[in-house]
């Protein structure tokens, strides 16, 4: 039996660790999505994981559009996501988390009679990550799962993280994941995202992301070998 596995980055420097840490798979094929760039490798073994790691571009209309190509063109089974974060609450810098939750924070029609983040008739706009993925996070040491949000801005603003934090009761931020998660939830895709803190979304943000950024470790992508592994056993 042989599942797909879609694995989606937002940036180079998230991209290539991947890339760096699964040479040894069978290397199968590399094209593009567009502007994407995509590798495809094949796990070892009766059992099978085809893996597609997708680099998308930052931004949720760039994670939106890598996402529903992986399910509609690649026929992904599962669906993840890894990268940097800025901290909201109660994180630190270099955490490492699994998102338990994600909401579009940016997303806004206060002005016709919704709350924060709501969307109209009666559209979910929390997105749940899948439990099995979760819990396979999980197993590994020192993961932090935590609720996250997702806007199309780079936050750096106290006031704005306060404001999110308070609607939305969000830990950790990003500017990809929620849009991620609503295409898998529409779709019903299982889907997990995984997170480094970088920064703590405050006016160091920028120098603090760029500096864990510029590093290209390797942390994110042995706990997604090591979910892909749990994956595999329990096919």
């Amino acid at each position: 039996m042989e599942k797909t596995v879609g694995i989606i980055f937002a940036d180079e420097m998230e991209y290539a660790p991947f890339l760096s840490g699964i040479k040894d798979k069978e290397h199968r094929e590399e094209k593009r999505h567009g502007n994407d760039s995509v590798v495809t490798f094949l796990s070892e073994g009766e059992n099978k994981i085809k893996i597609i790691a997708v680099k998308c571009g930052i931004g949720k209309s760039n994670a939106a559009a890598a996402t529903a190509y992986l399910i509609g063109e690649d026929k992904a089974d599962y669906i993840l996501n890894a990268g940097l974060s800025g901290a909201v609450s109660r994180l630190k810098r270099e955490d490492m988390i699994a998102a338990t939750s994600h909401v579009e924070c940016d997303f806004d029609l206060t002005a016709i009679g919704y709350g924060p983040g709501v969307k109209a008739d009666g559209q979910r706009y929390i997105y749940k990550a899948d439990e099995t993925l979760l819990s396979y996070a999980l197993q590994s040491e020192g993961i932090i799962a935590a609720p996250t949000g997702t806007g199309d801005i780079f936050l750096t603003d106290k006031v704005k993280k306060d404001y999110y934090k308070e609607c939305f009761g969000i830990e950790a931020f990003d500017m990809e994941t929620a849009a991620i998660a609503s295409v898998c939830d529409k779709a019903e895709i299982p889907m997990l995202s995984l997170r480094k803190i970088s920064d703590d979304a405050d006016d160091s943000s920028v120098e603090d992301y760029r500096e864990m950024n510029n590093r290209k470790e390797s942390c994110l992508t042995e706990l997604l070998l090591n979910i892909l592994a749990r994956l595999l056993r329990n096919m």
